[in-house]
């Protein structure tokens, strides 16, 4: 059944066109749309093909760039900087002009450049002294020597000799171990002027301390001491001991700054003690007395 249909379908006439039908003009294939891939043009571009969109876009674009606006900035700049440059230099002052110079007036007559103090010397006047700093400091009168710290004086001993001492203490006369003796309160200042000879005790003062001075025999004597800061000084001729001694005694532990001074062949002693807790306090004292310290004869 199938087969005869399909041969009389074959075998039937086909229609004609008749007067209705128009023919189709021939076609132009350069009309046609054309169909491109994505990415095409940028290929193109690429490749060195000229592109044939957007050509009047970029130039308005390429009118108001950022480079030319920075050429037109830059123009500016250079402009401003000459134009400083020639203020500076046809009204500023030049170097090495004194600009301090002395003002004419509305008369001619010329006027002096104001004093420091802001106001004008007259004319012919002498000028006004400087005022020395040191002046007004030293305008009080110095009851006390030139070495002498404030709270401090200097005392003359009848035993021939002078120091400086605490203000207010009290002095004991010369004991029979060839002592003077300052104090006030928990501190004590002991002067020996020349007790002992070097032909006995020998020309070094470091071992005259350590062995011989009887102001440090508490000290030797002491079942608990300490000694620190010995050292020999050589000033104006003349040799010195020092050093810094501890120890337990009847009122507590104790703090002793010692100084032994050979001194014309004999021994000059200038000692000060104190509580151990008020270390501090014994230096400044001693340091007053050690520094002032001579012996008149």
């Amino acid at each position: 059944m199938r087969g005869w249909l399909r041969s009389l379908v074959r075998s039937a006439p086909e229609p004609e066109a008749g007067v209705h039908v128009i023919a189709a003009p021939p076609v132009d294939v350069r009309r046609l749309p054309v169909l491109r891939r994505r990415g095409e043009l940028v290929r193109r571009r690429r490749a060195g093909l000229p592109a044939h969109h957007g050509r009047h876009k970029r130039a308005k674009q390429d009118s108001g760039s950022p480079r030319r606006l920075g050429r037109t900035l830059l123009l500016l700049v250079l402009l401003v900087m000459a134009a400083a440059i020639a203020y500076a230099m046809l009204f500023l002052p030049k170097s090495g002009e004194d600009t301090s110079a002395d003002r004419t007036g509305p008369a001619g007559e010329v006027s002096a450049a104001p004093s420091p103090g802001g106001e004008p010397e007259a004319e012919g006047s002498s000028p006004r002294p400087t005022e020395d700093p040191g002046e007004s400091a030293s305008t009080e009168t110095q009851t006390t020597g030139p070495d002498v710290a404030e709270g401090y004086t200097l005392a003359k001993d009848p035993e021939g000799f002078r120091v400086a001492v605490a203000e207010g203490w009290q002095r004991t006369a010369k004991n029979g171990s060839g002592q003077v003796v300052y104090s006030g309160g928990d501190f004590e200042l002991i002067v020996v002027p020349g007790r002992d000879s070097a032909q006995r005790y020998g020309s070094d003062p470091m071992a005259y301390q350590r062995d011989d001075e009887r102001e440090l025999q508490p000290y030797r004597d002491s079942s608990w001491a300490t000694s620190t800061g010995l050292k020999t000084i050589e000033v104006g001729g003349r040799t010195m001991a020092e050093g810094q001694f501890t120890w337990t005694g009847g009122s507590g532990e104790l703090y002793v700054r010692n100084l032994a001074a050979l001194i014309d062949g004999r021994y000059h002693v200038v000692q000060v003690r104190g509580p151990e807790s008020e270390r501090d306090e014994v230096t400044r004292l001693y340091e007053q007395a050690a520094a002032t310290y001579r012996f008149t004869g």
